[in-house]
């Protein structure tokens, strides 16, 4: 059909901390796309400008990074004392898929938001003027996120005083809460896939070294910086422009999620790029963020710097600061080390673009660790609301647009 005419879909365009996603409701969606399948990818796909060859994403509404290639369905809950049902897709920008196995914790904030938009948060719980408590299901992962939503005037309040560093203008403040963030859907309940808080993780053609593997937030490989080389005072340039770097990361990525059993070959990794995530970290030290502004050591108890969907992210994934502040909360892990050690209920880290807090409620009974919450500050606001148009021809051979 190469004559076939757009076709307008309802969407919001929002910024959820560091990452911007289109926002749809499900039953805004063509018929064949309110099922998982391969008629919701190829949407999402052609909505977000994927797979680009060119890498830019210049015909759709993706950025070209990781932070900016997303889409996320909302829907009445399902679930009793909830709210909304949230679920994220992650879309590659130069490979054919959609990933589907994680959350996106810095649009979980704008989900909350949205969800008052949208209409999904019953009238009689709807404040007037202060805190709106929003309860999020997360689809991806089984997980529950309550989000305290700012209302003025009965809306929610999106501007305010309150800066995140890795995004340039302050807004209103959004406290989150990951409830029980450790992630049960991928290995049956443990925090520690492995067992150990720390192991001796084997790299083919890269080497040998320590490895923290937690799954609380987003199943994450921590690994020291100084083990790979690194300071943990890079910014994003200094990665992403060394492919030899981004591969022999992405060989850790593997063989780490072979170790945590997230895959079980290394060819599954390609199409699974969103989980886990691989971060290293250092102890705290003198550097120069993006933007210009100097972290002192003071400023941080540690250094961390992640990777997403194969480049270094800008700032931090709000799933892996859940990660971060988990694994800061437990005594032996390369995360604690470098924080100095000892118990804690939060951790201020540095990252490419500033600093982040982030905090979390661990515990240990009858040696095992469990994790009850772990919470943190973002802001979300719309950037744009209306129709995003698509070429009817985007669906799958046999199908046809509602």
């Amino acid at each position: 059909m190469p004559d076939a005419p757009q076709i307008r879909i309802p969407a919001t365009y929002m910024r959820g901390g560091t990452s911007k996603g289109v926002f749809f409701r499900l039953e805004d969606l063509p018929e064949v796309a309110q099922v998982p399948g391969k008629a919701r990818d190829r949407l999402f796909q052609r909505v977000i400008g994927s797979p680009d060859p060119y890498a830019a994403q210049i015909d759709g509404m993706g950025g070209a990074t990781s932070s900016t290639s997303k889409c996320v369905i909302l829907s009445k809950s399902t679930h009793p004392d909830h709210d909304v049902d949230y679920l994220y897709g992650q879309v590659a920008i130069d490979k054919d898929f959609v990933d589907w196995s994680g959350n996106c914790g810095n649009l979980s904030t704008a989900a909350g938001a949205f969800a008052i938009h949208a209409g999904f948060v019953p009238a009689e719980r709807l404040v007037q003027d202060g805190l709106c408590t929003v309860r999020v299901w997360q689809a991806n992962i089984n997980k529950s996120i309550i989000a305290h939503v700012p209302v003025r005037n009965g809306q929610v309040q999106e501007t305010g005083d309150f800066e995140l560093d890795g995004v340039t203008f302050p807004a209103a403040e959004i406290v989150l809460e990951f409830l029980d963030p450790s992630d049960d859907s991928e290995d049956g309940g443990s925090l520690f896939p492995t067992g150990k808080r720390v192991d001796q993780l084997e790299v083919p053609g890269v080497g040998s070294f320590p490895a923290t593997m937690i799954a609380a937030g987003i199943p994450t490989i921590f690994v020291n910086a100084a083990d790979i080389g690194y300071t943990g005072t890079e910014l994003r340039e200094a990665i992403n422009s060394d492919p030899a770097a981004l591969a022999r990361f992405e060989q850790i990525r593997v063989a780490g999620a072979l170790r945590m059993g997230l895959i079980k070959t290394p060819e599954e990794a390609a199409t699974r790029q969103h989980t886990p995530k691989i971060a290293f970290v250092a102890p705290p030290q003198d550097y120069v963020a993006a933007s210009g502004r100097t972290i002192t050591a003071a400023d941080t108890d540690l250094l961390v710097r992640a990777l997403s969907m194969g480049k270094l992210h800008h700032a931090m994934m709000g799933t892996a600061a859940v990660a971060i502040g988990t694994a800061a909360a437990i005594p032996g892990t390369l995360v604690n080390r470098a924080a100095g050690g000892g118990e804690r209920q939060s951790v201020r880290f540095g990252h490419p673009s500033g600093t982040l807090k982030v905090g979390a409620e661990a515990r240990e009974e009858n040696g095992e660790w469990q994790v009850t919450k772990a919470i943190m500050s973002r802001s979300a606001r719309i950037l744009m609301e209306g129709w995003v148009r698509v070429p009817g021809d985007y669906q799958l051979p046999g199908f046809t647009v509602a």
